[in-house]
């Protein structure tokens, strides 16, 4: 099975080098398709006791916890993504690289004791190369969504085969846990959600405005249209809105002015103002999420208004304490809000009509526990 599979993504990766190449131009990706698939600046690992492997920022951002724990002098950790990368560099004593793709995984995998992979980053050599080196390999987090459900019972028998090579499993929830062993999954435990464990911490603390501050968190393409024409704002509200992609702070910025001068509403940029006093504000910087959650009243939880996206993370806000109104496509973060209590789940279309006053704060019911994690990572 291996075999043919290498044999198959290798001829893959042959008819995609031009795409790759026109790819690698683009600033989104100027670092992490070179490394990955041309190995540019992206040498083998040095033989550290636990490699942990994660996708993008939200992923790498959770595994701190579970990393400072162990206490290890010397932490393998290798990402997808430019944002994961950068994440991951904050780190004390981590060796970072970008997961090469696929054919170079048989070169590239030096020994360790134990990989440790985040949620749905199944790729087929990672795993079966380690199992062939004798790496005890534990996938954490896993969950699999209702919108993906259909598509992993399609390909069974190749999850199948990817769970052979896959030692222990720490799900979300019950509901996960039994559509892992459907797909072959062993030895599956109920661990909860990683991202529980980590309190997120303020980076830089902004003056609290008089005014009743409202985010439009991690909004996606179409997003602010539909919710900037359905939100009633009122008065002494300040709207800042927080697009989850940097590529697209220039063209929210061009919405933003328009919106702003049809509601005779002053508008600045964070980048430019550093600060928070006009009546709607574009956070175009990295990281000042968390900062925003800790002065703001009211949090609209974008990536939930269109489907496709299936949400993003309420624990954050929750911690805050913050009031949070979500859309209802929820789907990949479920597991997350059925943690959190008080969200208000709506419409795009029903923001107007909502009484912001009349909302409760939202909480997190509980916290999961490290220890049993900890026990399998240390051996």
């Amino acid at each position: 099975m291996a075999l043919v599979y290498y044999i198959l993504v290798s001829l893959v990766y042959l008819v995609a080098i031009p795409f790759l190449l026109y790819l690698s131009f683009k600033r989104k990706y100027i670092h992490s398709i070179p490394s990955r698939f041309f190995l540019v600046n992206n040498p083998r690992f040095e033989n550290a006791d636990i490699w942990f492997h994660a996708c993008s920022l939200g992923e790498v951002a959770s595994l701190e916890p579970l990393i400072e724990r162990l206490e290890s002098k010397k932490t393998d950790i290798s990402v997808i993504t430019q944002t994961g990368f950068e994440k991951a560099k904050e780190i004390r004593g981590a060796n970072i690289r970008y997961l090469p793709f696929e054919i170079f995984l048989p070169f590239w995998i030096v020994k360790h004791r134990v990989l440790v992979v985040t949620e749905a980053e199944l790729w087929p050599m990672l795993f079966a190369v380690a199992k062939y080196k004798k790496i005890k390999t534990i996938l954490i987090n896993a969950r699999i969504s209702d919108n993906s459900y259909r598509g992993y019972k399609r390909f069974a028998w190749f999850y199948r085969w990817i769970f052979s090579n896959i030692d222990v499993v720490f799900a979300q929830s019950e509901v996960d846990k039994t559509r892992l062993e459907e797909l072959g999954a062993k030895s599956v435990k109920i661990g909860g959600n990683i991202k529980t464990y980590k309190k997120p911490e303020v980076s830089k603390e902004y003056k609290k405005p008089k005014k009743r501050v409202i985010v439009l968190a991690s909004t996606h393409e179409g997003e602010e249209e539909i919710v900037l024409q359905n939100l009633k704002l009122l008065g002494d509200d300040m709207l800042i809105v927080v697009p989850r992609h940097p590529e697209r702070f220039l063209a929210v910025d061009k919405l933003l002015k328009r919106f702003s001068n049809s509601k005779n509403l002053s508008f600045s940029k964070l980048s430019e103002s550093k600060s928070l006093k006009t009546d709607v504000v574009l956070c175009d910087m990295m990281g000042e999420l968390v900062n925003l959650y800790a002065i703001c009243d009211i949090v609209v939880l974008c990536g939930s208004f269109r489907d496709g996206i299936g949400g993003h993370n309420p624990l954050e806000p929750a911690f805050f304490r913050k009031k949070i109104v979500s859309g209802k496509y929820i789907f990949n973060q479920k597991v997350l809000f059925d943690m959190v209590e008080n969200v208000e789940i709506c419409e795009a279309k029903e923001l107007g009509s909502l009484d912001f006053e009349l909302l409760k704060n939202s909480k997190i019911k509980k916290t999961e526990q490290l220890e049993e994690l900890l026990k399998e990572i240390k051996g």
